[in-house]
């Protein structure tokens, strides 16, 4: 990792899960999908390979173990708060490969439960309550950038 790289959040983000079955595993978490056979069948996933990505979403409390049998004891995989927080992440992901890669339309439309009708994902500024475009947003040190010299 290098210098710039030890402040940046995308960087630290992409080591938890910056890699495809990571990141389709979240997907069908979030669809509901829960159990570590559901889980395979539905990605097509060798077991090693699932059972990595699920530890290493455990380790960094992404995901839980909850138990839904007692004999013998079988658990389900359910996201934490840290976990759900990547919701808007992935509907981002989710709607650039639409607009990008999906030529004959979107093959899944997500739409809020209580209306039926299709949600969107832009940034907005929390002051004045505007929809913001990538050409409208700057960056600045935040404050996490300076890292303790030990100097007082």
């Amino acid at each position: 990792m290098g210098p710039n790289e030890e402040r940046c959040s995308i960087a630290a983000t992409l080591d938890v899960v910056g890699d495809r079955w990571t990141l389709l595993i979240l997907r069908d978490l979030f669809r509901g999908v829960r159990r570590f056979s559901e889980l395979q069948s539905d990605l097509g996933i060798a077991r090693n390979l699932l059972t990595d990505r699920l530890n290493r979403l455990l380790d960094h409390g992404v995901v839980e173990k909850v138990p839904y049998q007692q004999r013998p004891l079988r658990c389900e995989y359910r996201l934490t708060r840290k976990g759900a927080d990547l919701s808007a992440s992935l509907i981002s992901l989710m709607a650039w490969g639409d607009r990008w890669y999906a030529d004959a339309g979107a093959p899944v439309e997500l739409i809020h439960d209580r209306c039926g009708n299709p949600i969107e994902r832009q940034p907005r500024c929390p002051h004045c309550d505007e929809a913001v475009g990538p050409g409208h947003i700057r960056s600045r040190p935040g404050p996490g950038s300076l890292a303790p010299t030990g100097d007082v």
